[in-house]
């Protein structure tokens, strides 16, 4: 057991895990696409060019255990090939926390990427008791507000993924049994009055990390993730990374190649707190114009606040959003950018449409409906699902009758 001293917002990072061939910072460093194909900065999808040459090199190899990865032959498709280390933060994560779509992006995304041959981990709180996540045995202590806190990661790996899981008592505490409704505060409209502790915990935990846990899931990745790796912060929750990264490990010479990139799905919600709370979040001075923010609402404060998305944009290397469309609506204007379109124009912001994760959604293997079909048998099938669905809610039964279904809250901002 060896305790290291971090700085002076980390008191110590104590690890019970034995470290057993831990990839050195120089290992990892090489971990990026031959050619450039995908960089930190640039994050652009393989293009056609890329694709050609990966294909005229790509040569029949056997499967083997590599620390940066090697080319790997399954069913006769190259599917690795010295990919990126990326890392996804978010206050929730499918199936095992899930309000909406910001759960389904990490719970079906990072399987997309760890399936293109990248090193892909998701952090996220560990609201419940999952039984599929184990202790790691990995013990950190970190400052949160002006008390020091010990913090526990939980871990287990599916699809491909390293899931690990923040374990503390400021999240499961408060959320356990209750995943599916009281993430963010007891009722709807009402947040828990230390949501800045616990989120600010949770962008401190996800810094350390790719460092202290040793995973070793994968026989095509082993040890830590090291330092060249890719921040995907998601929501306000997670918009103190940046600064933390900055304040805390940049400015000693820690994670000097590390990007983040922050990820707008809502920016109605953006963590508005009192000017005066920024003494909470233990970060330099220096950062405090990055967050100082006036709007003519008298919640949580009336008048000067911080604002912890605002930071997020300023601070991170790239911007993205959840569509092309929503990246040009969140610049048009105060109304649609909640107040931060300026902030936004600042900035070079990408819009990625939401995939959908074919796992989940096939309907093939789908266990909430009656009726399986693929697409040989779609025809038959629909309208005897229609026919069920209709019976269930009690509409009248006809399946020459449209039946359109809308997922989402009933605000303007969610496409009504």
């Amino acid at each position: 057991m060896a305790t290291v001293t971090a700085s002076s917002h980390f008191v110590s990072r104590t690890s019970l895990f034995i470290n057993h061939g831990a990839s050195s910072g120089s290992d990892l460093s090489q971990i990026t696409l031959k050619g450039q194909s995908l960089t930190h900065c640039g994050l652009r999808s393989f293009n056609m060019v890329d694709k050609l040459q990966r294909r005229s090199q790509a040569k029949p190899v056997s499967a083997k255990s590599s620390k940066g990865s090697s080319k790997v032959k399954t069913g006769g498709k190259i599917v690795c090939e010295k990919g990126m280390s990326v890392i996804f933060i978010g206050a929730e994560v499918g199936p095992w926390s899930k309000t909406g779509g910001l759960g389904d992006v990490l719970g079906g995304l990072p399987p997309a990427l760890a399936a293109r041959g990248h090193r892909v981990m998701t952090i996220c709180p560990r609201y419940d008791q999952y039984k599929d996540a184990w202790d790691t045995c990995v013990v950190i202590q970190i400052k949160v507000g002006d008390k020091v806190e010990n913090v526990r990661f939980f871990h287990c790996y599916k699809r491909g993924v390293d899931r690990v899981f923040v374990d503390h008592p400021i999240f499961l505490a408060k959320v356990v049994g209750k995943t599916g409704s009281k993430i963010y505060g007891p009722i709807t409209g009402v947040d828990y009055n230390d949501n800045q502790l616990r989120f600010s915990l949770l962008c401190q935990a996800a810094l350390e990390a790719p460092q202290v846990l040793n995973l070793n899931s994968s026989k095509y990745f082993s040890g830590p993730y090291g330092e060249d790796v890719v921040f995907v912060a998601n929501d306000w929750h997670t918009a103190l990374l940046p600064c933390y990264l900055k304040s805390m490990y940049q400015s000693r010479g820690v994670y000097m190649n590390a990007k983040v990139v922050f990820c707008i799905h809502n920016i109605a919600y953006q963590g508005r707190f009192a000017f005066d709370d920024y003494s909470l979040l233990n970060l330099p001075i220096s950062f405090k114009s990055s967050f100082d923010f006036m709007d003519g609402y008298e919640k949580p404060v009336k008048g000067r606040k911080i604002n912890w998305m605002k930071a997020a944009i300023l601070e991170a290397d790239r911007v993205l959003t959840v569509s092309p469309y929503y990246a040009q609506e969140l610049i048009s204007g105060v109304d649609r950018g909640v107040e931060l379109h300026t902030y936004l124009r600042m900035k070079t912001v990408s819009g990625i449409i939401n995939g959908m994760d074919v796992q989940e959604w096939n309907p093939s293997t789908n266990k909430y409906i009656d009726i399986k079909y693929d697409i040989t048998t779609v025809t038959d099938a629909k309208p005897l699902i229609k026919e069920a669905l209709q019976a269930a809610v009690g509409l009248p039964v006809d399946r020459d009758v449209p039946v359109i279904g809308f997922i989402g809250r009933l605000e303007e901002r969610e496409g009504l």
